[in-house]
């Protein structure tokens, strides 16, 4: 079966046609075809300077401005994220985590967080090796808090702008397995030992996707919304005496 040309060779095909009619009208109007020739030879001349202008300088300058625009959406998706469950989930977690010691004393007050002290702190948080234990959580609380969010959960996966971001992608991921994996579960007061392993490791995994996120949201909001900023210290999720109310 014969191929037929594609919009493109076809477009091409004519707007070369519309180029030759225009000089050839042009012909017979000033017949002077060393002018045409002339400016013809010119033209093409200049299509390379246009083709470096165009894609060099005007593509990357609109690409920088969209990736911009992206990473916004993205802030904005995972502000709403810690407002709708993230920050209460990261202080359910927190509570239970063994290993919660080896965190820096500095997340209880990260309001005079510096660039430099954030490094620190981002470089700790990523290789925290976090050990939740399930039986100091009320996993039917959990089960509900996290049911009564999935739909909110879904819809984060079904965004497009959450593509551009894998680590928060991950951590949606793992939040919404927990959810089902504790949805599949008739009951979660008597469940078998190596069972419980395995929520173990699921809480875990979400707690360290948590807990890394978090970081990069707090300095975010420290450098780009102060007044955000303000209200995630004072709703901070490792400080227990934390208080909304501004004092």
């Amino acid at each position: 079966m014969k191929r037929r040309p594609g919009w493109q060779v076809t477009l091409a095909l004519i707007l070369i046609a519309l180029s030759a009619l225009v000089y050839y009208v042009h012909f017979l109007i000033f017949r002077d075809p060393h002018h045409i020739f002339l400016y013809f030879v010119g033209d093409i001349g200049f299509v390379f300077f246009e083709v470096l202008l165009v894609t060099l300088i005007i593509h990357r300058l609109l690409h920088h401005r969209e990736q911009r625009a992206i990473r916004d959406k993205v802030h904005m998706l995972v502000g709403a994220f810690y407002s709708e469950l993230g920050t209460e989930l990261l202080r359910w977690l927190a509570e239970t985590d063994e290993h919660s010691h080896r965190l820096p004393d500095r997340l209880m007050v990260p309001h005079d967080w510096s660039e430099a002290e954030f490094l620190g702190i981002r470089e700790t948080t990523g290789s925290h090796d976090a050990a939740v234990d399930s039986r100091a959580l009320d996993l039917e609380a959990l089960k509900s808090f996290l049911l009564e969010h999935r739909r909110f959960l879904l819809d984060l996966l079904l965004s497009e702008s959450l593509v551009q971001d894998e680590p928060f992608t991950n951590l949606v991921w793992a939040a919404y397995h927990l959810a089902k994996e504790l949805e599949h579960r008739g009951s979660l007061a008597q469940l078998p030992v190596s069972d419980r392993e395995h929520l173990n490791e699921d809480i875990s995994r979400v707690y360290e996707l948590l807990l890394v996120q978090w970081t990069d949201y707090m300095n975010h909001l420290r450098r780009s919304h102060p007044h955000l900023f303000s209200l995630a210290t004072r709703t901070n999720p490792f400080d227990r005496t934390a208080s909304v109310e501004v004092r």
